[in-house]
């Protein structure tokens, strides 16, 4: 039973990242997950819009742990961010243009029609949010700057997905990539003339 629940789940999330939400119907999901159409309501009382919202954070834990490999893997937040942006260019291109950020898909759908999938959405995006801007503390960024760059940078990065799957190019995130991590390495130097000296230390 639970690996049917599992099915549905990982289906949904990956029809709604390849074609979106209301291009995405019941019958594609279950045929996709190999599961029968009553096993939704079963598991999913609440129908496709509880189905979305737990795809929709199901996606993004899977995204919030990608967040945790690729810059734990990176010798420092300034080459995790490089990392990251080359990998998303990377992927977007094997995939022919057409796997990209599928929380952003859903969201630019739904904003102004289903609370709760907004909601959903933007629970997923405070959590990448929150994830960054730690990071950026923990390598010395006051908070409320940690905070902007890591809105800047998810702001970059999805808005460079849209244009790159426009123009079926890499180009705009290629450019992201170079203009995130120079605003990264801006604001380390920063707090670090705002550091304030070791008492006792020469002025």
């Amino acid at each position: 039973m639970g690996d049917t629940r599992e099915r549905i789940l990982e289906a949904s999330a990956e029809l709604f990242r390849r074609q979106g939400y209301v291009g995405t119907g019941m019958n594609q999901i279950v045929a996709e997950a190999q599961a029968a159409l009553g096993s939704i309501y079963h598991f999913f009382p609440g129908g496709k819009q509880q189905l979305g919202a737990e795809a929709i954070r199901r996606s993004g834990e899977l995204y919030d742990a990608l967040i945790d490999t690729v810059f734990d893997a990176a010798p420092d937040v300034v080459a995790g961010v490089g990392d990251f942006f080359r990998g998303a260019a990377e992927h977007l291109e094997v995939t022919g243009f057409a796997d990209a950020c599928p929380i952003a898909t859903v969201a630019l759908e739904v904003a102004s029609t289903d609370e709760t999938l907004r909601r959903a959405t933007a629970d997923v995006f405070e959590r990448w949010t929150a994830n960054a801007a730690a990071r950026f503390r923990r390598a010395g960024m006051p908070p409320a700057r940690a905070q902007r760059v890591a809105t800047l940078l998810l702001a970059l990065l999805e808005g460079s997905f849209v244009l790159c799957r426009a123009a079926r190019s890499t180009e705009a995130l290629r450019v992201a990539e170079h203009e995130a991590v120079a605003l990264v390495i801006t604001a380390l130097r920063l707090a670090a003339d705002d550091a304030p000296l070791p008492t006792g230390s020469p002025r």
